[in-house]
C-alpha cells in the first residue's frame, strides 16, 4: 500500500509522523512542494499511489481519472479548504474523499487579530525602519471602538470574532449560513455588502466558492470609509486584487495584510510587493505544530479507514 502526501505543512513535519504510517505498514512518498504540485506533477504522481493525503493543490477531475484508472482508491483533504478539490469528480468515479473540518479556527484566528493589530499600529513599519538603521514612530489607531466587517463566521470566524470582542471592537459578521452563538451576542450579522461604510478594518475568513469570488470588488471598495485596513486570511480569490490595488494608489484603503493571494506564491511583478503599507504572508495562518500534528493524525486515520487499513 503507498500513501502521496502532498501537503506542505505536513511534509515539512513528515519525520513525526512515519511511525504512524508504520503502524499502518503502508509506504509514503513525499515530493518536495513548495506550495502546490502541477497538474502534469499530479498526473504521473497520484496513479502510482493507492491513497493521497491532497494539500492546496490542483486536485481536478483530470488528476482524478488518471488516480482511477491506476492505483488510486481514495483521498483525503487535509485542512478545511476544498476549493480546490472536484469533490464531484471523486462522486462520478466512486473515489472515496473527505476533509478534516474545524482543525485550525483557533490558530487561524490568532493570525487574523495580530495581522489587525500589524495594521492598527504600523508594526511592520517600525521593524522595516529599524532594521534600516532609523527610528520611526507612526502613530497607529487605537482597537477598542473600532467596527470590523468580518467576512465568513464559521469555526474561524467566530474564533476571530471573541479575539476581537476581548479587544472592545464592534463586529459585524457577514455569513449566510451562520446565526450568532449566546456566547457571540454581541456579533451582529448583516447581509454583505450592507454597512461596509461603518468598517475600520475588513477581515476575511471565508471559503472560496463561486458566490464569494471577488466578494471584496471595485464597487464594494468604493462605498468603505476612506482609509479602511484589510485582511486576508481566507482565500485569495475573494478579494479582486486589481481593485484592491488601486485602492491602495488611491488611500482609500489605507493597509492591508494578506495571507492568501490570488496566485501563489504572489507574483514577483505584483504591484502590492511596492507598496509599503502591505504586510504578506505565504499562505501560513493555520502551521502550528500542535495543529499540522493534529490534523495529520485526524487525515492519516481517515484514509486508513477508506482504505481498509488497520495498525499492526
Amino acid at each position: 500500500m503507498k500513501i502521496l502526501v502532498t501537503c506542505p505543512p505536513m511534509l515539512r513535519m513528515i519525520e513525526s509522523f512515519r511511525p504512524l504510517f508504520a503502524q499502518y505498514g503502508v509506504e509514503i512518498t513525499t515530493p518536495n512542494v513548495v506550495q502546490t504540485l502541477s497538474v502534469e506533477e499530479l498526473k504521473a504522481l497520484v496513479p502510482q499511489h493507492n491513497g493521497w493525503i491532497i494539500g492546496d493543490d490542483p486536485a481536478t477531475r483530470e488528476v482524478f481519472e488518471a488516480g482511477k484508472a491506476g492505483q488510486l482508491k481514495a483521498a483525503v483533504k487535509w485542512g478545511i479548504g476544498v476549493d480546490n478539490v472536484d469533490f464531484a469528480a471523486c462522486q462520478n468515479l466512486g473515489i472515496p474523499i473527505i476533509n478534516t473540518p474545524n482543525m485550525f479556527g483557533g490558530e487561524v484566528a490568532d493570525i487574523a487579530v495580530g495581522y489587525v493589530i500589524a495594521l492598527a499600529r504600523e508594526t511592520f513599519d517600525i521593524d522595516r525602519g529599524v532594521r534600516a538603521g532609523q527610528w520611526p514612530k507612526p502613530r497607529g489607531i487605537s482597537l477598542s471602538g473600532k467596527t470590523v466587517a468580518l467576512v465568513g463566521f464559521g469555526d474561524i470566524g467566530k474564533n476571530t470574532a471573541k479575539r476581537l470582542l476581548a479587544a472592545d471592537m464592534k463586529v459585524i459578521a457577514y455569513d449566510p449560513y451562520a446565526k450568532p452563538t449566546p456566547e457571540l451576542a454581541a456579533v451582529q450579522m448583516a447581509v454583505w455588502p450592507q454597512r461596509i461604510e461603518e468598517a475600520d478594518f475588513i477581515v476575511i475568513n471565508c471559503a472560496l466558492t463561486s458566490s464569494s469570488r471577488h466578494m471584496l470588488n471595485a464597487d464594494v471598495l468604493a462605498s468603505t470609509k476612506p482609509g479602511v485596513r484589510v485582511v486576508n486570511v481566507g482565500r485569495g480569490p475573494v478579494v479582486d486584487e486589481a481593485a484592491l490595488c488601486a485602492a491602495l494608489q488611491s488611500g482609500q484603503v489605507y493597509s492591508a495584510a494578506l495571507d492568501v493571494f490570488e496566485d501563489e506564491p504572489l507574483p514577483a511583478d505584483s504591484y502590492l510587493r511596492s507598496h509599503p503599507r502591505c504586510v504578506f504572508g505565504s499562505h501560513n495562518a493555520s502551521n502550528t505544530a500542535d495543529a499540522v500534528a493534529r490534523t495529520s493524525e485526524i487525515a492519516i486515520g481517515k484514509l486508513m479507514g477508506f482504505l481498509g487499513v488497520s495498525r499492526k
